[in-house]
């Protein structure tokens, strides 16, 4: 008669391995890529559609955008879609940016875990839009009368399973629209693959993904790539009390057209219902320091979380975020 506890120890032994050899696939098709992207690292300014760089989540923003390992909610879609595969049910985040320069910046997404084996799907939208500006001419330095709006946006499809209760892998496709004037519109499409790796070990987990991988963006007649990133992070629960926790995370990612940025962040929580949180970006060219907070909201299994963040962008002024996550 086989002895159960040695089946038990052998099946999460293999399940340990199926876990391995996922996580071993995965981390070597995504830095083949880095390996690929850190040879562009002295192509600055090669990439266009810079709005798709911009963080959108009050709480990732606060903690240094160092998200990837930790993304929980409908917004990682953005952030991380493989973590869409552990939400339990249904899902919505929604984000205002407050920029510089009269910009805006609005992030919608919505996911739901289906049953049966069909995973986390998830939609979102991002914009970036900007106040009425006169049209100016050589001819007419002061202004012929028009006025223009430029116009950013991507809508995107996500979806996620769980490979593993441990592994999750996700990916997302998105259709990119720009529009700068009238007859300067310029359209992509683009993908996202991401994987994430949930220890069970103090909350330690781990993700990394590729992001906006797709067509070059064509104005007139001349074409540019999408700032494809790759990125790795990771976060964990230094400090865990009966009510309280402290979140750390870290992250480094790399663009197809500029050096590797490392991301920090930390989040103190209490009682699920108050958060404070704070991140620094050392080697940003712009972003440095961050802090922010949210309280949350508990009723009949659902709950909702409210956030705000502030980035400091040096000269080019402060960065305000708020948004509202809710769960059912």
């Amino acid at each position: 008669m086989q002895n159960p506890v040695a089946h038990t120890a052998g099946a999460a032994r293999a399940n340990r391995s199926f876990d391995a050899a996922w996580l071993a696939v995965l981390f070597l098709g995504l830095t083949l890529y880095s390996s690929e992207a850190v040879a562009q690292v002295e192509r600055p300014g090669s990439a266009t559609a810079d709005f798709l760089r911009i963080g959108v989540h009050p709480r990732a923003a606060a903690m240094g955008d160092a998200y990837v390992g930790i993304a929980n909610g409908a917004e990682a879609a953005f952030y991380n879609p493989a973590a869409l595969a552990r939400i339990a049910s249904t899902a919505i985040s929604v984000s205002h940016t407050d920029m510089y320069a009269g910009i805006n910046h609005d992030f919608f997404a919505a996911a739901h875990h289906f049953r049966g084996g069909w995973g986390a799907f998830g939609v979102s939208v991002t914009a970036l839009h900007t106040d009425a500006m006169a049209v100016r001419t050589p001819l007419q330095p002061g202004g012929t009368g028009e006025t223009f709006r430029v116009v950013n946006t991507r809508a995107g499809l996500a979806h996620a399973r769980q490979l593993t209760d441990r592994v999750s892998f996700g990916g997302s496709l998105h259709y990119i629209d720009m529009s700068l004037a009238s007859g300067f519109r310029a359209r992509a499409v683009a993908m996202d693959i991401a994987a994430l790796y949930v220890t069970g070990v103090r909350g330690f987990r781990f993700g990394m993904m590729i992001s906006n991988f797709g067509s070059d963006v064509t104005f007139v007649k001349e074409g540019y790539p999408l700032p494809t990133r790759f990125a790795f992070g990771m976060g964990a629960h230094a400090i865990e009390r009966a009510r309280s926790r402290l979140t750390v995370s870290g992250a480094a990612a790399k663009p197809n057209d500029g050096k590797p940025l490392l991301q920090m962040g930390a989040e103190w929580q209490y009682a699920e219902s108050l958060f404070l949180r704070a991140g620094y970006q050392p080697n940003h060219d712009t972003a440095s320091f961050s802090f922010g907070g949210g309280v949350g909201l508990r009723w009949a299994g659902s709950s909702a979380r409210m956030h705000y963040s502030w980035n400091d962008f040096g000269l080019l002024g402060p960065v305000h975020r708020v948004g509202i996550d809710l769960t059912f």
